[in-house]
């Protein structure tokens, strides 16, 4: 295992992909800041060309609370697309390389190499979450946001990373479709299938019991309007990260690589 993690940790310090997602997260959280600045004057705002003059911020605070929840949003959002294009390509790259089957060929078991690549993705994702959390703080502060204390400073970063281990499970299908479909571009659809009906469920307010839905529901994306997750969302999304986990790790012992 230790061998087969440290191979997935080296292919992945040698890809750009790695900054690629420190950079997309880094401007999601320059972007919260500079609507929480807007938000704090917006005639300040509106004299510097940020803001129109009939445009309008609503739904959110210029406050620590406001903050730390749109960053929950943010990795709500932007983590299925971020998080999806990780694990595509740490599982689609062996077959668009050419790789597999050398891969499959060394005296280790094809169920230690599919539970290092999930190890290497899920310690990837949890790491922007953190990053998010950490250029969050240092924004705030910069920007002297009011009602800072240690309760709200927990439960923003309990949240953030509730929603960031969701999303990752819930990716755990595109595992299954970048492998049986061997390679990038169908998985790719799909994940762009998954963000579309998740905007769509949610919005006809079925968001709780939809499982790609659940993270941003949770990360109070929908408004206090919506249903808020219960038990049963909670447990879809347990379902759907056991099942793409475990349907893959079967899919990579079972099926016959051709490629």
């Amino acid at each position: 295992m230790r061998e087969a993690i440290l191979t997935e940790v080296l292919k992945a310090r040698r890809s750009r992909l790695p900054w690629l997602s420190v950079a997309a997260f880094g401007v999601a959280t320059a972007v919260g800041a500079l609507f929480m600045f807007i938000l704090a004057d917006p005639d300040r705002a509106r004299s510097l060309g940020l803001l129109g003059a009939k445009a309008q911020l609503s739904g959110a605070t210029a406050d620590w609370p406001g903050y730390l929840s749109f960053l929950a949003q943010t990795t709500a959002v932007g983590g299925i697309g971020v998080f999806g294009v990780i694990v595509i390509w740490t599982f689609g790259r062996e077959f668009s390389d050419h790789t597999a089957k050398d891969l499959l060929a060394l005296p280790t078991p094809r169920t230690t190499i599919v539970a290092a690549k999930f190890a290497v993705t899920g310690v990837w994702c949890l790491l922007l979450a953190l990053q998010t959390y950490v250029l969050g703080l240092a924004a705030g502060a910069a920007l002297q946001l009011p009602g800072w204390d240690g309760a709200t400073a927990l439960r923003g970063l309990a949240r953030l990373l509730t929603v960031a281990i969701m999303t990752w499970l819930l990716v755990s299908v595109l595992a299954l479709a970048a492998s049986a479909w061997q390679g990038y571009l169908a998985a790719v659809g799909l994940m762009f299938l998954i963000v579309f009906l998740a905007q769509i469920v949610a919005t006809l307010g079925y968001g709780h019991i939809f499982p790609w839905s659940v993270p941003g529901v949770l990360s109070g994306l929908s408004g206090g309007d919506r249903p808020a997750v219960g038990v049963l969302g909670y447990a879809l999304v347990a379902i759907v990260g056991a099942a793409g986990t475990v349907a893959t790790v079967l899919w990579w012992r079972n099926a016959d690589q051709n490629r």
